[in-house]
């Protein structure tokens, strides 16, 4: 059954190669870390949300809004094979209710932070500001939007559907994220602007203050997100 549909749409992607042993303590149970050649990726997505119901009903000033987080891969054998997920380290709206559902719903690390973006044909950028401070994700985008061949590294980052939240009593709740395959294109440059160990802790900062291993802009597509099932 769902519990969200919306509108992902305009995912700005900065993918860093990064040490397995930095994402161990965030691991939830009952998964294992999922590499693309042997590597292991956090990637920091900017996105819209839109069109955004919760369990069928449209929230009033509730619809519209973006997001920002950083994320990893993760797999868990189930019966039919294995299911490619990602965990969120922390996660970035501008809406206090929405970070409150999410953190109740599935104990996912949402915060509340203003937030605003910019969306021209020739850049993408998402701002959040922070302990007085503002921060920057952006890219400058070239060429036409295609659907990444199978085994290319952008296949990999955007096609993983299922999430994976640690519970405050260690347990974890696998959830179903349903969308079609989606069209990028490539970025000519990128920045993330960002007090990256204050914000997400010291662990992150050497791999988030390199040049990332690709950066892409994904079109997005209409998203249902089911309910969350303890593991």
């Amino acid at each position: 059954m769902s519990f969200l549909t919306a509108e992902w749409r305009d995912l700005v992607m900065l993918n860093y190669e990064v040490s397995p042993e930095i994402l161990a303590a965030h691991l939830p149970a009952g998964t294992e870390l999922d590499r693309w050649q042997g590597r292991t990726f956090v990637s920091v997505v900017g996105f819209r949300f839109l069109r955004t119901k919760v369990l069928g009903i449209a929230v009033p000033f509730h619809r519209d809004f973006e997001e920002l987080n950083l994320r990893f891969y993760v797999r868990r054998k189930a019966e039919e094979g294995w299911r490619r997920g990602v965990v969120f380290v922390r996660e970035v709206v501008p809406r206090r209710a929405v970070a409150w559902l999410a953190r109740l719903f599935y104990n996912e690390n949402y915060v509340a932070h203003p937030m605003e973006h910019e969306i021209s044909p020739g850049r993408v950028a998402y701002r959040w500001r922070s302990a007085g401070r503002w921060y920057t994700l952006s890219l400058d985008p070239t060429g036409k939007s295609a659907v990444p061949p199978q085994g290319s590294e952008e296949a990999f980052i955007t096609e993983h559907y299922w999430g994976y939240a640690r519970q405050r009593d260690g347990g974890t709740v696998e959830y179903r994220v349903e969308h079609p395959r989606w069209p990028v294109r490539r970025a000519v440059t990128s920045t993330l602007e960002c007090d990256v160990a204050g914000f997400y802790g010291p662990a992150f900062a050497p791999a988030l203050g390199r040049a990332p291993s690709s950066a892409f802009l994904a079109e997005g597509s209409a998203v249902t997100v089911h309910r969350g099932v303890r593991l």
